[in-house]
């Protein structure tokens, strides 16, 4: 053995019934965490395929419009609209609590489809209007087919609350192509992936906060920061 190096060989521990304390290969049972609600019990998990159907057909869950072919095992594959808009280029400095400065230079286009210039960012929107109870959260995820095409459909605001939309509404889609060619996304198209979780429920669900400012949102709404200092 080279010196400096420990023998950790089964033979080494197993001397005089020591391997009596060491772990087995057996795997653990992992206890799922299970909340109660309206006296039934439920486990707080990923909904899967006939959970995202029953939660659809018992109208927990909205999804409009809705396709039973666009259910996946774990998620629900959200289509893209026909409505995107974006900043023109520019040297003016946006500050997030200034309005008017948000505002200005917005393109806003509706078309079948859209050129997405390497670098370029844009704003879309799913297809789908949704609406969340409030013990159901949303998370939204890529197409790996379209990631493979450096085409990214959420900057960092992936995450939807509970209680969102009252009414339903579209989610909008932050995306930006990060790949060296232009890419072509076409309205109607699978461009992510809704991931829905089940959860403990809310004291106050999105739709119910005073300051809850993308509640009902239309198409591919810009950033209303400024409403945080109005």
């Amino acid at each position: 053995m080279t010196a400096g190096c420990h023998d950790f060989s089964m033979s080494a521990k197993c001397s005089a019934g020591a391997c009596a304390d060491l772990p087995t290969n057996k795997p653990a049972t992992i206890q799922p965490i299970v909340i109660s609600l309206d006296g039934k019990e439920k486990i707080m998990s990923i909904l899967v395929d006939h959970e995202i159907r029953q939660a659809v057909s018992e109208g927990q869950l909205i999804l409009d419009p809705y396709d039973e072919s666009l259910i996946q095992p774990n998620s629900y594959d959200v289509r893209l609209s026909d409505r995107f808009s974006w900043h023109e280029a520019g040297q003016d400095v946006i500050d997030p609590y200034i309005s008017e400065s948000v505002l200005a230079g917005l393109v806003h286009v509706v078309d079948e489809h859209v050129v997405l210039q390497p670098g370029q960012f844009i704003l879309g929107a799913t297809l789908e209007r949704i609406c969340l109870p409030r013990d159901i959260v949303g998370q939204l995820t890529g197409k790996s087919s379209l990631a493979r095409l450096g085409v990214m459909v959420h900057v960092t605001a992936g995450f939807i609350d509970a209680g969102f939309s009252h009414p339903p509404a579209q989610i909008t889609l932050e995306i930006v192509n990060v790949g060296c060619r232009p890419v072509r996304l076409h309205a109607g198209m699978a461009i992510a992936q809704m991931v829905f979780t089940r959860t403990a429920e809310c004291a106050v669900a999105y739709n119910e906060k005073p300051g809850a400012k993308y509640n009902g949102q239309p198409a591919a709404a810009h950033s209303r920061y400024y409403l945080n200092h109005a």
